[in-house]
């Protein structure tokens, strides 16, 4: 009778180290310091960035919708000809799976952009700052769907 106690204590305490392990796991989904690398490439244009990116991503941007990792990759290689990008974050809160985030951006025009995702001619020099908040949803440690809206004008287009 000892030895079948001693079992099933031991097969309980196995199972309560591999439940918190689990449960620690998902917690640690994305980190800020997850984040923060992710911004450090995303802002440096370095095209790992996508290693944060679930294949099947969806990126819900200014009205319109950017589908998979390689997707966004494209997107913002075309972009990022034009525009130097850089984020910063001034609120990180996560729940479980969801993220959220407040994202003070500026956008600087470092060549002439006829045909802008803003729909407007840019010209070299020109800079935008506004403030955004994004949602994302964290599927396997990585960014499945990502929400995005502007929320406030720092400055429009202009020549600084």
């Amino acid at each position: 009778m000892k030895k079948l106690i001693h079992s099933f204590v031991n097969l309980f305490l196995a199972s309560f180290v591999l439940f918190s392990a689990s449960i620690i796991a998902a917690e640690e989904g994305m980190t800020r310091a997850d984040y923060d690398e992710y911004l450090a490439l995303f802002n440096a244009n370095d095209p790992s960035f996508i290693k944060f990116y679930h294949p099947d991503v969806v990126l819900e941007l200014s009205g319109s919708e950017i589908r998979g990792a390689q997707g966004i990759k494209d997107f913002y290689a075309d972009v990022k000809k034009y525009i130097s990008e850089k984020v910063e974050v001034t609120t990180f809160i996560r729940d479980g799976d969801l993220l959220a985030v407040e994202i003070p951006t500026t956008f600087t025009v470092i060549a002439d952009w006829d045909n802008s995702f803003w729909g407007i001619p840019l010209k070299k020099g020109q800079v935008l700052r506004i403030v955004s908040w994004g949602i994302y949803y964290i599927e396997d440690g990585k960014f499945k769907r990502i929400r995005t809206a502007r929320y406030k004008m720092v400055n429009d287009w202009q020549f600084e």
